[in-house]
């Protein structure tokens, strides 16, 4: 079986690399067209200045940036409140945001509880 094209409303990742700024901005979702029209901010600018200027190791705080087809394939280190996340760009993340890709946030993983957490635990010996 052939792998199926994708396809960002009916448009190919040529078709999409081709187009001007303002068309992609009339395929995306509101959220991201206003951000589109607005115009980026001066981090956001410098970003997409290092991406089209091919630096390697490109790291970001700018979690709020569109990913623009011009990404694909890119590895982009998203901060994610510690450290930086390394997020490789696929043509499926295109609308979307790099901060939806480095989550903020770990699973919480409880285990026994301490010394001193509930009542029987003071008749249990601290060794």
């Amino acid at each position: 079986m052939a792998k199926k094209e994708f396809t960002f409303k009916g448009k190919t990742t040529d078709e999409l690399k081709n187009m001007s700024l303002n068309e992609l901005a009339q395929l995306m979702t509101a959220r991201q067209r206003r951000t589109i029209k607005k115009g980026f901010t001066d981090q956001q600018k410098i970003l997409l200045k290092k991406l089209r200027n091919n630096e390697k190791n490109i790291e970001t705080h700018c979690r709020d940036m569109v990913i623009l087809p011009e990404m694909i394939g890119r590895t982009i280190k998203v901060h994610q409140g510690k450290e930086f996340i390394p997020v490789v760009i696929e043509s499926d993340m295109i609308g979307h945001c790099l901060g939806e890709f480095a989550l903020t946030r770990k699973k919480v993983a409880h285990s026994a509880p301490g010394i001193g957490a509930t009542r029987s635990s003071a008749s249990l010996s601290v060794k």
